[in-house]
């Protein structure tokens, strides 16, 4: 899956969430995917917290394939920024 149909995927859950913060997901040479302001983008931009990890891990992520926390602690996962808008990933990808 690509970072296109990923963002995609998730673009309904974030228009209609509560979601007010920022947050990016750096996969590295594959390109970001930013959510901010209830969008969803590829352009990169400065965000409240920065999600490194592979896209391949981004797609197990979303469609909840992959525990955040399991990832933050296997290393697939690493969270720079403000944690705490990490921690509202759940409830913004089940919209």
């Amino acid at each position: 899956m690509t970072l296109a149909e990923i963002a995609e995927n998730i673009r309904g859950s974030v228009a209609s969430s509560s979601f007010t913060d920022s947050l990016k997901f750096d996969c590295g040479d594959d390109g970001v995917l930013v959510i901010a302001n209830n969008q969803v983008s590829l352009e990169d931009q400065r965000t409240d917290c920065t999600l490194k990890l592979s896209v391949k891990n981004l797609a197990k992520l979303v469609s909840g394939n992959l525990n955040p926390m399991t990832a933050v602690m296997m290393g697939k996962l690493k969270v720079s920024g403000d944690p705490g808008v990490a921690m509202k990933l759940a409830s913004l990808l089940k919209g």
